[in-house]
């Protein structure tokens, strides 16, 4: 077990009162009435599976229930940063 930083209540709690969502920051297609049903299908349904730092999407479920991003090395499961929606990262990727 591990403990996650919410940036939204601004305190470290339990994995337990999260849910992980999946990759974040991925762009939905600007028309998608008009894309095709690859572009759609992919859009839903192929993600990375990198090794090392990755973006996350999350949610505090038990807490706030507000959505958030997390910087998360695949291989050692270290949480390198957490921030909202709305901020851009400083970990490169």
């Amino acid at each position: 077990m591990f403990r996650i930083y919410c940036p939204y209540c601004k305190e470290h709690r339990e994995e337990q009162e999260f849910h992980p969502i999946g990759e974040a920051n991925i762009a939905r297609p600007n028309d998608p009435d008009n894309c095709t049903d690859k572009e759609w299908g992919e859009y839903l349904y192929f993600r990375s599976n990198p090794r090392g730092v990755h973006q996350e999407l999350w949610v505090h479920n038990v807490g706030c229930r507000k959505f958030f991003n997390i910087s998360r090395d695949t291989q050692t499961y270290e949480i390198t940063e957490t921030y909202k929606l709305s901020q851009q990262t400083t970990v490169n990727s």
